[in-house]
């Protein structure tokens, strides 16, 4: 019954994205050849070719690119649009180069590749529209306690009563804890909401006489022995058992599992921005972003320059060794906010909200953060991101690794000039250990709407620590 209620919604999917597909092309067509916002109408080829290409091309490519980014799996656990949106904006992407590629195998030069772009807009945007009102409305009315699915906990520690939690709290999930499985000594015991409804030995039992639509087996290592029998009781009944590790704590936000032959391995560590085409996209958005922000504040660096080069001495800009991607130093570039000083104090000198090192100037564009923006020319060369965990120097680095775990994970991706954690306050002279969990937690959980989030918390919010 499941499996059936998911092929009908799957076809119902595939339905209104043949649809929205239709009329983003729609739209993309009057936008190309019914104004003159993209240059002039002129000749065209008749709609009717449009129309062919889009039976016959276009949706049958989108389609495809929608199962194969698995745009049709169950979505009960995503929390917001922005990871979805991502997987939309690279099916747009993906579909323009291969509509590309067919109309030059099919040798249509007349065919308009500017209404193929506009395509890609228009398509990503009512794409995300449409799934964010779909999934909308489906997590209105699981709250509303409809569309429910039972699940059976087997197991009685610490493991199965936070993953009871994390269902209760989240209605939107759709889930219902029906009841646990433990020590016959805990029988009747209620726990997060649910009962302790038999021991491990009465699965056969329960399942026969209850209707669950999900096994979850969530038991300490100890009782691992106990794994095949459990996993059998589940496939006599045929419900597909579920496991909870126990040793979860070393998982990643989004766990990803290699195959060497027929055995699978589980990384502890996933980053998004190991995929290339996650790869290919924040960089381009950095190249861009970094270009159109070096113009508009352009006016702003040379008023600060001359401001800084009139009132101390020294260099405009001030040059300092940091810790970048995969561990390799480079040069970071900074508006000089501070006297000259010695190498070794630059080293290992913190800055603090009063530092009597700073210049009049300094104090200006370090709380107004000016003296940031020459990294614009850091992401050009490639050594920094507009967003990501912020470099720090080879001293504090060669000192945090020893005394903080997972402290080198932030190396895993492009340093920022922006980040996740800097939007949460941690900035100066504030708690490194704090600092590194909103790292690694933008390391693991990446994506475009997070980095667009940043960028305009960055702008708007007023950061205290800024000194």
């Amino acid at each position: 019954m499941i499996k059936e209620n998911q092929r009908w919604f799957n076809f119902i999917m595939v339905l209104v994205d043949v649809l929205v597909i239709s009329l983003s092309l729609a739209v993309s067509w009057l936008l190309r050849f019914k104004t003159t916002m993209f240059g002039p109408i002129g000749g065209h080829l008749p709609v009717q070719n449009y129309l062919l290409f889009l039976i016959f091309a276009v949706i049958p490519v989108y389609l495809i690119l929608y199962f194969s980014f698995g745009l049709y799996k169950p979505r009960r656990t995503y929390k917001t649009i922005f990871s979805e949106a991502t997987q939309i904006i690279k099916v747009n992407i993906v579909a323009f180069v291969v509509l590309v590629a067919i109309l030059f195998i099919l040798n249509q030069p007349d065919f308009s590749r500017i209404m193929l772009f506009l395509l890609g807009i228009v398509g990503t945007i009512f794409a995300i529209i449409e799934r964010f009102v779909i999934r909308s409305f489906l997590k209105k009315i699981r709250s509303d306690n409809r569309n429910i699915k039972h699940i059976l906990i087997v197991g009685d520690n610490d493991l199965a009563f936070t993953f009871a939690r994390k269902i209760r709290n989240n209605p939107y999930l759709g889930f219902d804890v029906s009841g646990f499985l433990g020590r016959s000594n805990r029988v009747g015991m209620e726990i997060e909401g649910s009962k302790i409804i038999g021991s491990f030995s009465d699965l056969d039992n329960v399942l026969e006489n209850n209707d669950y639509d999900r096994v979850v087996l969530a038991i300490p290592l100890k009782y691992y022995y106990k794994i095949d029998e459990l996993v059998e009781s589940c496939e006599r009944v045929g419900i597909k058992a579920e496991i909870i590790p126990d040793y979860i704590r070393y998982f990643p936000a989004q766990p990803s599992v290699d195959m060497i032959e027929d055995i699978p391995i589980i990384n502890i560590r996933y980053v998004p921005l190991d995929d290339s085409l996650n790869k290919a996209l924040k960089y381009i958005s950095d190249y861009i972003i970094a270009i159109i922000a070096i113009i508009i504040t352009s006016p702003i660096m040379i008023i600060t320059a001359i401001a800084i080069k009139l009132t101390s001495k020294g260099p405009v800009i001030f040059k300092q060794e940091r810790i970048g991607h995969n561990g390799k130093p480079f040069e970071m570039y900074k508006f000089r906010s501070m006297r000259v000083q010695s190498p070794n104090d630059e080293k290992s000198e913190w800055t603090t909200k009063d530092d009597p090192r700073k210049t009049k100037v300094g104090e200006i564009i370090r709380k107004t953060s000016i003296d940031e923006l020459p990294q614009f020319f850091n992401v050009l060369k490639g050594d920094m991101s507009v967003v990501g965990p912020r470099p720090e120097r080879p001293y504090f680095v060669d000192e945090f690794r020893k005394e903080i775990p997972k402290y080198m994970v932030k190396h895993q991706v492009r340093p920022g000039i922006t980040g996740w954690a800097q939007i949460h306050g941690c900035r100066g002279d504030t708690s490194i250990k704090k600092r590194i969990e909103y790292d690694i937690e933008y390391v693991e959980n990446w994506h475009m709407g997070l980095d667009l989030g940043i960028m305009i918390k960055t702008v708007v919010k007023k950061n205290p620590n800024a000194y």
